[in-house]
């Protein structure tokens, strides 16, 4: 048995460029123990993971992209790795299963689980590909950093608009009915009209999410500086048929 002094000089030794052999003869340590001291004391890098490449389904990664940028965020495993997190409200169920299905779209072979939380379920997944697929990760709160997107994010955003407006309506926006009421033939009538909101702290998200209306030819109106409103009919009828109400 060595003690760890001896066993740092002998690796010191071998840090010099010489052999095992000769570090052995010298020592009278045995090379398969200098070369266990070596993996041992002085561990080999982790290989960087490779590239994930291009999302394995397009308009899946757009809705995900979506709700990542309302309720997502990634944290980073004490081992290595990573997680994607997706908080979704308990009231809708559909889109529980809905980001779910995205993930597995997303990434095929890396593992979804449920995790029940105080209102929601935490749509769970492990993949060191993580913080490469959604580069908009980064330390405090997303309203507080700059978000935009990479030009391989904006390329597939182009292509599917709907899909990344839907993923933000599911995450951070919503379909209400409003009403009003008007005085017709001297007698007070009541008129309802349904409406689609976004809310986000974020401006950075917000002006992805209205330059994606403007793409599919969607009219809008900012209601402040965080509420994005879609109110006219023809806007509304082409938001129902493209996303509608969360479920």
């Amino acid at each position: 048995m060595y003690d760890v002094s001896t066993r740092k000089r002998a690796l010191a030794l071998v840090s010099q460029g010489r052999s095992l052999n000769s570090v052995s003869r010298e020592t009278g340590i045995s090379r398969a123990a200098l070369r266990s001291w070596r993996h041992r004391l002085e561990p080999l890098p982790r290989r960087a993971p490779p590239p994930p490449g291009p999302p394995a389904d397009g308009p899946a990664y757009c809705y995900l992209l979506g709700l990542y940028l309302g309720d997502g965020y990634i944290s980073t495993h004490p081992r290595g790795g990573h997680y994607l997190r997706i908080a979704c409200a308990d009231a809708w169920p559909g889109l529980i299963e809905l980001c779910r299905q995205a993930i597995g779209r997303v990434r095929p072979g890396a593992g979804v689980h449920l995790a029940q939380k105080k209102g929601c379920v935490m749509v769970t997944s492990y993949s060191r590909s993580w913080p490469a697929l959604f580069p908009q990760h980064g330390p405090g709160r997303k309203h507080e950093r700059l978000i935009s997107l990479e030009p391989w994010q904006q390329e597939l955003v182009d292509a599917h608009p709907w899909e990344f407006i839907r993923g933000l309506i599911h995450s951070d926006g919503c379909r209400v009915t409003n009403w009003t009421t008007r005085i017709v033939a001297g007698e007070r009538k009541r008129y309802e009209y349904p409406r689609y909101f976004l809310t986000n702290l974020s401006p950075d998200i917000i002006r992805l999410f209205t330059a994606a209306l403007d793409r599919v030819g969607v009219e809008w109106k900012k209601a402040n500086a965080r509420n994005i409103s879609v109110a006219r009919k023809a806007s509304v009828a082409l938001m129902d048929a493209h996303v509608g109400a969360k479920y």
